[in-house]
């Protein structure tokens, strides 16, 4: 039984079913009406309204992509290997071609923030344009326009699209390839797979294995092509092919590269992409710590060989006082990149919580993604089984005929080909982010595609049934009555919002199925005689589950987004990393003009222990600064005696030390016995012993001259 065979057309038309979505404009699969046209351009205006008013107020957003977007137009070296900074040190740790397209927009609009957030804020408005006709071609424009509406809306979506993380142009590159994997599987063409490949290959150039998150539906989806098993499998082994040639391209490139022509890369252990595919992006992200530890994916081990600051030197006393964050005679701590202590603890539990089934429901995910969730997955199950009368047109006649007849229509209509591709998208993400170790809310804008596309065809379904005889028609008015608690239950979680919030939401849904609910009782009102009122009630109870998260999608707006893992919600408005953004680049223009004032060619301004300290004098001098330790500081790239032959052959002068050094205590403890420290007062800084804190716990920072080590 080939279960990928279109089904024996009948000589004569077979009635209309619930995916051909009759009964009215509002489910109409028919060409658009003139209001579907204005609907779509109101739920555009929408959500470019809800990307792009105001994005001047994020600032340069995350200020390690930015650092790096600046560093990278200096030359076509750092270009080409995404170098963090404008000396080629250390390379950023993701792929290049999102930090590209972002060059490009400053290239052409200037180095602004705005300039480097647009692409993702343009990406945004393309995913709703294009999932809604995604949708649209199965299952009708109303489904594709309540597909967009809710994508639009979706809050973690509207806070990656207003930051310069590349989670967004990932999104529409995955909806690209869903667009060509659909057409792949329902005409059976190996163009339209090859092109769904590539461009999953040039997600991967963009979020790495993120990018395969797709890969369960765009490959399984194939599977039922009407084409023989031979040739779909054969189909499949030479995407999969062209898959890895686009998405190693560069990573090849590179590692091919001698390191001493190109940057370290950047949370690497071994100065390579492949590494840092399998590691710091791939095995860190997904394996809690123990398991890793196991498997050999621990992170960097801190470096030795020399006494802690404050411990006396052979032949004396310390010649300067313990750097920040050590005490005398205490060992070196561990820091960003080393061995995590005992136990499985993920270093992002306190932004998406601790693995288990109900994890996207808890108080720090919810709000971001969950609200439809349940909608979604109850409105699958109500387009799947919509379409069981096609049955019939097969013309059955003994059971096993019958049984035969409901499996090829199960898998080999466009509509259940569609539901089952979305549901490949949704389901294994899910299971990813239930359990995985490392990830980072915003992560979560991969899901909203499929949410939305599987709310749209849902509800069309229900409509569908609510229009017909039958205890199906029920289904519709239940479940606008029984989806809203996740709403519900979720804004509960913040009082202040929930006080307004809950009763509009049970108003409103109240309101909804409560006249669905009668107009199905009332047996003389036809519905030719109150045509719009269905329409209506249905469109209310679609606003009292949409209310929240569009609330939630307006606080970045409201409240300035979170500059480096952005997210949104009303806890924004009390978050200290949140408000305008461009507060986190500045930088005391005492110490810039003093550093300045003292160079001398060096090829580094200065050098500090990580990105989180370096990032914002790039952006203030466009100067190159030394990040020790890559992004968190915990990257092993120099020895001691590597550092000291810098700056013996005068590639850095000046180190600057504000807080922990974590994995690159080494190098800061020889920095400590060779170089003298410059007085605070020498650059204007705060008259307090460097290395102590200021009130609010801010660190006054340490600045080493090194200048008499040459």
């Amino acid at each position: 039984m080939n279960l990928a065979s279109p089904p024996t057309r009948p000589s004569q038309p077979p009635p209309k079913s619930s995916h051909d979505l009759g009964g009215g404009d509002f489910a109409s699969s028919r060409p658009s009406t003139l209001w579907q046209r204005i609907a779509l351009g109101c739920i555009l205006l929408l959500s470019a309204g809800l990307n792009f008013y105001h994005i001047g107020q994020e600032g340069f957003a995350n200020l390690y992509y930015a650092a790096a977007v600046k560093s990278m137009l200096t030359s076509w070296r750092n270009f080409f290997f995404v170098s963090y900074d404008a000396a080629g040190f250390v390379s950023v740790d993701k792929p290049p071609l999102g930090f590209w397209v972002q060059a490009a927009s400053a290239a052409i609009f200037g180095f602004h923030g705005w300039a480097l957030i647009l692409p993702q804020a343009l990406a945004g408005v393309l995913s709703v344009w294009l999932l809604y006709h995604l949708v649209r071609r199965t299952f009708g424009p109303a489904a594709g326009l309540i597909a967009a509406l809710v994508l639009a809306v979706t809050p973690i979506s509207v806070a990656a699209n207003r930051n310069n993380t590349m989670d967004s142009q990932l999104v529409l590159i995955s909806l690209l390839a869903a667009w060509a994997a659909l057409l792949a599987a329902e005409r059976g063409k190996l163009r339209w797979l090859l092109l769904s490949a590539a461009l999953i290959g040039v997600g991967f150039n963009i979020k790495m294995l993120q990018a395969f998150m797709v890969l369960p539906a765009v490959f399984l989806i194939y599977l039922l092509a009407p084409l023989r098993w031979w040739k779909r499998l054969l189909h499949l082994a030479l995407a999969t092919i062209l898959l890895l040639i686009v998405s190693l391209s560069w990573a090849v490139a590179v590692d091919l590269t001698p390191p001493e022509n190109r940057p370290y890369v950047g949370s690497s252990q071994d100065n390579t992409v492949t590494e840092l595919i399998i590691g710091h992006n791939g095995m860190e992200r997904l394996l809690p710590g123990g398991l890793r530890r196991i498997l050999g994916f621990s992170g960097t081990q801190p470096g030795g060989g020399q006494p802690p600051a404050g411990q006396p030197r052979p032949g004396g006393q310390p010649r300067n006082p313990p750097l920040p964050g050590m005490q005398p005679g205490q060992p070196p701590a561990s820091g960003p990149g080393q061995s995590q202590p005992p136990g499985d603890q993920s270093p992002t539990q306190n932004e998406t919580g601790g693995p288990g089934i109900f994890r996207l429901f808890n108080q720090q995910l919810a709000g971001q993604i969950s609200w439809l969730l349940p909608l979604a997955l109850l409105g699958s199950v109500a387009a799947w089984f919509g379409t069981q009368n096609h049955v019939d047109e097969l013309r059955p006649e003994t059971k096993n005929q019958r049984l035969s007849a409901f499996l090829r229509v199960q898998f080999s209509s466009s509509q259940h080909k569609s539901l089952l591709f979305w549901l490949l998208w949704l389901l294994p993400q899910i299971v990813f982010f239930s359990f995985a170790n490392l990830f980072h809310r915003y992560y979560l804008a991969m899901l909203a595609p499929a949410i939305a596309a599987l709310v749209g065809a849902g509800l069309t379904a229900l409509w569908a049934s609510y229009r017909r005889d039958g205890w199906a028609g029920w289904l519709l008015p239940l479940a606008l009555a029984v989806c809203m608690a996740a709403p519900v239950g979720i804004a509960a979680a913040f009082p202040e919002w929930a006080s307004w919030l809950i009763p509009a939401i049970i108003g409103l849904a109240v309101i909804a199925a409560a006249g669905l609910v009668i107009l199905r009782l009332e047996k003389s009102i036809t519905f030719d005689a109150l045509r719009f009122t269905p329409h209506l009630f249905t469109a209310i109870g679609l606003a009292a589950i949409l209310l929240a998260p569009a609330a939630w999608s307006l606080t970045p707006i409201l409240y300035g987004g979170d500059s480096g893992l952005p997210y949104a919600g009303p806890d924004l408005a009390s978050s200290p990393a949140s408000g305008p953004a461009a507060e986190n680049s500045r930088v005391d223009s005492r110490l810039v003009d003093y550093l300045q004032s003292q160079y001398n060619g060096e090829t580094f301004l200065f050098a500090t222990t990580s990105s989180m300290d370096a990032s914002p004098f790039i952006l203030a001098t466009g100067m190159p600064v030394m990040a020790l330790g890559g992004f968190s500081g915990g990257d092993q790239i120099l020895t001691a005696d590597e550092l000291a032959g810098k700056v013996a052959a005068g590639e850095v002068r000046f180190f600057l030390f504000t807080g922990n050094m974590g994995s690159q205590q080494e190098l800061a403890q020889w920095v400590q016995r060779a170089c003298l420290l410059t007085p605070s007062r020498d650059w204007g800084g705060p008259i307090a012993p460097a290395g102590q804190h200021q009130p609010g716990g801010v660190t006054i920072p340490q600045l080493f001259d090194c200048g008499n080590v040459r």
